[in-house]
């Protein structure tokens, strides 16, 4: 028999704020969750896109290309941004990068409605941060990522750097969200664009380098955890992954290589993959104590039905692991928030 130990939540949730997000988790998942993000709303609601704006105010930093006809969500221009040739990368000084101001205005309504009851004991606030890659590598022209790359990552440490600071470490877990290294390893295109690395030919070496220094900027009191994502645009992917390989390797990658425990692997379940073939890959991963897999194989196109045919799928080589959607479903419409949450409580209930 497989258990499901909980729901888990990648970050993006459809609501107004904070607190409406927290809320409506708690009431409609309770204590079948052990972290809550923040639903990551506001200026984030489309994961790294705000982060343009904070390259767009860094001096030496240009927007490059004629503008296009349009924006995605006719707010986010899709040009990319190259030096210009008045600041050395190394000299490059981003603004404030907004994640830890986020975080630490969310902990405050996380904390209070805790300590009211609304909120369960025991729950953790998750702050989900995307990998400098991510931004890199979406926004950066491929001539200049590997000399910004590095010069984004210290500031985005530091962004962690604060949030440790602020939050009391027996209340947080952090998550990176590594998405663009999925495109990089399958070789994706995307928009007629081939992702590309900014290092060697070694792909799946430099992507478990960064992950590991990733989580040697989490303080080791605080859980951390990874969601390897293969691109949520409008909701799609931007490739469908042919099976769970590539996953596999950076999940065994990453954990023979880091310095501590990694808490959680968030990893996508596409909604047609309902066959052993798609999870063979994860068979024998030999996963340290305390070391848990989350299936994003929830999705409201199928709701209960189909949850169950992957998890079907999935007991051939796992027997227990948590659940959730592939992506955050923070760009879906917010009618969907509450029957969402209600599918992940109700597997839980079915496979406790």
């Amino acid at each position: 028999m497989v258990t499901v130990t909980h729901a888990h939540f990648v970050g993006s949730i459809n609501q107004p704020d904070a607190e409406s997000v927290f809320r409506i988790v708690a009431e409609h998942v309770g204590d079948r969750a052990i972290r809550i993000p923040d639903g990551e709303v506001g200026e984030r609601f489309y994961w790294i896109q705000f982060q343009t704006f904070r390259l767009d105010e860094t001096r030496g930093l240009v927007r490059v290309g004629e503008e296009l006809p349009y924006k995605i969500r006719d707010v986010f221009d899709l040009r990319p941004f190259a030096l210009d040739g008045t600041v050395a990368a190394a000299d490059l000084r981003f603004p404030n990068l907004g994640y830890a101001d986020a975080a630490i205005e969310s902990y405050a309504r996380f904390a209070a409605l805790r300590q009211s009851g609304v909120i369960p004991a025991g729950v953790r606030f998750q702050v989900s941060i995307p990998t400098p890659v991510g931004v890199v590598g979406a926004f950066i022209v491929p001539d200049d990522r590997a000399v910004i790359e590095p010069v984004y990552e210290k500031a985005l440490f530091a962004e962690v750097a604060r949030i440790a600071d602020a939050i009391p470490h027996e209340d947080l877990a952090i998550q990176w969200d590594s998405a663009v290294e999925f495109g990089i390893l399958d070789r994706a295109e995307f928009g007629g664009v081939l992702f590309s690395a900014g290092w060697g030919d070694d792909l799946l070496g430099g992507v478990i380098d960064r992950a590991v220094r990733q989580i040697g900027a989490v303080p080791d009191d605080v859980p951390v955890g990874f969601h390897l994502c293969y691109g949520d645009v409008e909701e799609a992917h931007f490739i469908q992954p042919k099976d769970a390989g590539t996953l596999a390797s950076v999940i065994r990658g990453v954990v023979a290589a880091s310095p501590r425990p990694v808490a959680w692997f968030h990893l996508p379940v596409p909604i047609e993959r309902d066959d052993a073939a798609y999870f063979a890959p994860l068979a024998d991963l030999d996963l340290p104590a305390g070391t848990e897999i989350e299936l994003g194989l929830l999705h409201h196109e199928d709701g209960m039905e189909g949850a169950e045919r992957r998890i079907a799928a999935a007991a051939t080589v796992l027997d227990r692991f948590g659940v959730g959607t592939e992506c955050g479903f923070g760009r879906g419409p917010a009618e969907r928030t509450a029957p969402l949450l209600d599918l992940h409580a109700a597997v839980v209930d079915a496979h406790r």
